[in-house]
């Protein structure tokens, strides 16, 4: 297991109502490997043209062929499942812990999308440890994200900074507004299609 310091903030433990704390913990629930669908083959050929790209682009990050496609499938199953945009989890995770699984931070974030382990005595089974699956991570982390974009009214510039613990700050939101732009593809490559289910 190769770890290393990352940098993010520090996530506040929020005061959820009952209703955000169940559609949380069944939002992480479901653990299957991600299985995407299309509407049509024109969705279909949007995704293989998002994933040759963005495989090609994080080849460097993640040689190894096997772990890129499982992240990758997984990153875009699990954004497009939240209703985030694939690119703008990919510039989270680059800023969070720049690609690096089993990054753990000053503060205790866990793994690629940093994520506090206060989360899984939250909306999971408190088995901390999981935080380091790969898809654990990545669904927890786009689940929270979602959560604060509709805690701040649809307000990514707040809800990256409430999931940074730095709200109100700008360093973080601009950071991974920049790097969101390294994994943007041309909107005609991401038509909202292109649909997750199982």
């Amino acid at each position: 297991m190769s770890s290393g310091a990352a940098c993010a903030g520090n996530q506040k433990e929020e005061a959820l109502a009952d209703s955000v704390r169940s559609a949380l913990a069944r939002a992480i629930q479901d653990n299957r490997p991600p299985k995407p669908t299309f509407r049509d083959e024109q969705a279909r050929a949007r995704y293989q043209q998002w994933f040759e790209t963005v495989s090609a682009r994080l080849k460097r990050r993640l040689p190894d062929e096997q772990t890129r496609t499982e992240f990758l499938e997984s990153a875009w199953y699990e954004a497009t499942r939240a209703g985030l945009d694939p690119g703008l989890v990919l510039g989270l995770i680059q800023v969070e812990s720049a690609y690096r699984k089993y990054a753990v931070s000053m503060v205790g974030a866990r793994g690629y999308m940093q994520v506090m382990p206060f989360w899984t005595g939250i909306i999971g089974d408190s088995n901390r440890r999981a935080l380091f699956d790969m898809q654990t991570n990545l669904r927890y982390g786009c689940s929270i994200l979602r959560m604060y974009i509709d805690m701040e009214g649809g307000s990514l510039y707040l809800a990256l900074g409430r999931y940074n613990g730095s709200r109100g700050r700008p360093e973080y939101p601009n950071a991974v507004l920049a790097a969101w732009k390294n994994w943007e593809l041309k909107p005609q490559a991401m038509a909202p299609t292109v649909v997750a289910s199982r």
